[in-house]
């Protein structure tokens, strides 16, 4: 009977050290990315269905981006009340499937800890709300969270008014020494969907040094952060229809599914604010000249006079300072082939600032299908993004006219699907603006390309899109930044 129990107590052993395994290298890719980002979400939930669209999105990859609260706000379209109430709802609902999404990844935050960090801003509309006792549980806890030991900057993700993160700001001005203020405001990080309210150009006037990344003057239909829900002529929008949202994120996937409204005026319009969070290999959020998938930003003064005025009743006033706000990219899709070689460029190209956000819809919308698979389904029946491996450095110095080789043979999936590559240039997030073509073909494991002749030290981005043949295909990246040096 002993020899027995021994035999049945290490199958078990075994069994459990099996499973882990599996959830380590699964991980591999995450645990080598940079430490988590830090993130504060003010959100006018319940103005718009899309905030509770985005908040599901978010709580997916609680474990790879480090929430530090989730502020209830108001905003143009909802001047008079905030409902911490329904961010608790959502809350809820992902408790029901924290077990299962850990079966996939470490790191989700349980649901009480979540709960702990939702507050409440200031009922009041923008600067109507800011000022001495003006104080909400919103701005004492942006402020605690900045006071931290955590050289990390804060991210303030902004899907609604900003008049939280305002007092906040003024009351570390009205309270703290020049250098401790400064010091603070140095870790701030903000993105915010437009304006909606009165107070963000406050804030932009007040505090010249803030990041801050915005499309301003209300141009809502133009915005960037509008890409996400565009319908495009010319390309395939499945992934954004009623039709896709309701077979792979509502029905037939748990409690968080069943909670993800239907489309009352556009699909998630605030997810773009944290989306750069993301650790995929492309993102790189301290840099938005480099694009990635919450789009694309230069830093310079916009031109007042080419703004939009739109129709949200918020103020309408020039830029006083460089923001960082809409780049335009230029693009030309890669399409499936049936025989042959498996992709092809397509013949149409598309430009302008929502190029530089829907170019990576495709993609970012079958992971967050996986992550939602993951709230049902086993390890063993969902699918986990490919892990991509060069043999050569992330960062290569070459001098002109130098023959750049790189291999990403040793890449792999953590579930043993087939992988497809593609190399591709990303012109506008170097400083090189000539033509740099890369030998074909641009979908082996590796690739070359003969680096311009240049009379100044120029940058040349280089992608390695990495995808599986998994159901649905996720994909990784790997940037490459190439420094060519003169002759």
């Amino acid at each position: 009977f002993s020899t027995s129990k021994l035999t049945w107590q290490w199958f078990i052993i075994m069994l459990y050290l099996g499973i882990f395994q599996k959830q380590v290298t699964a991980q591999a890719f995450v645990g080598k990315a940079q430490a988590k980002h830090r993130v504060v979400v003010l959100t006018d939930i319940e103005a718009d269905p899309d905030d509770t669209q985005s908040l599901i999105r978010l709580l997916l990859y609680a474990n790879q981006i480090d929430i530090k609260g989730l502020i209830a706000t108001t905003s143009c379209w909802q001047r008079s009340e905030v409902n911490p109430a329904s961010i608790e709802k959502v809350v809820k609902a992902y408790e029901k499937v924290h077990t299962n999404l850990s079966r996939h990844e470490f790191g989700f935050p349980s649901a009480a800890s979540l709960i702990g960090l939702i507050k409440s801003g200031i009922p009041k509309y923008g600067m109507s709300g800011v000022g001495k006792e003006m104080d909400s549980e919103g701005s004492e806890w942006i402020i605690k969270k900045l006071e931290e030991k955590d050289d990390r900057p804060l991210w303030i993700s902004v899907w609604g008014g900003v008049n939280t993160l305002a007092q906040a700001l003024h009351k570390i001005r009205r309270t703290k020494a020049p250098e401790e203020a400064n010091r603070l405001l140095a870790k701030l990080r903000v993105y915010t969907i437009s304006d909606q309210d009165d107070s963000g150009i406050w804030i932009r006037n007040n505090f010249p040094e803030l990041f801050y990344i915005v499309s301003p003057g209300d141009k809502y239909n133009r915005a960037t952060w509008n890409a996400l829900s565009s319908v495009v002529e010319g390309i395939d929008n499945r992934t954004i229809s009623n039709e896709w949202l309701a077979e792979h994120i509502q029905q037939n996937h748990g409690p968080l599914g069943a909670a993800y409204p239907d489309v009352a005026w556009v699909v998630e319009g605030d997810t773009p604010a944290f989306l750069s969070l993301v650790p995929n290999g492309l993102n790189v959020p301290e840099h938005p000249e480099w694009g990635g998938w919450g789009g694309r930003y230069e830093y310079f003064k916009p031109d007042f006079s080419k703004q939009e005025r739109g129709h949200s009743g918020v103020p309408f006033e020039p830029e006083t300072r460089k923001i960082w706000t809409d780049a335009e990219d230029s693009y030309t899709p890669y399409i499936s082939r049936r025989f042959g070689r498996t992709i092809q460029k397509d013949t149409i190209s598309f430009k302008g600032n929502k190029v530089t956000l829907w170019r990576w819809r495709d993609d970012f919308q079958r992971d967050f299908a996986a992550r939602m698979d993951w709230c049902t389904k086993s390890f063993d029946e969902a699918n986990h993004p490919p892990v991509p491996v060069l043999l050569q450095q992330d960062s290569i110095r070459v001098n002109s006219g130098e023959v750049v080789k790189l291999d990403a043979a040793g890449s792999y999936d953590p579930d043993g699907d087939n992988l497809s590559y593609l190399w591709f240039t990303y012109p506008e997030a170097g400083t090189y603006r000539g033509e740099f073509e890369l030998e074909e073909p641009e979908n082996a494991n590796t690739v070359r390309g003969t680096a311009p002749i240049v009379e100044k030290q120029e940058t040349l981005h280089l992608i390695l899109s990495l995808t599986d043949k998994g159901t649905p295909a996720l994909t990784r990246y790997k940037r490459i930044i190439i420094t060519v040096m003169p002759e």
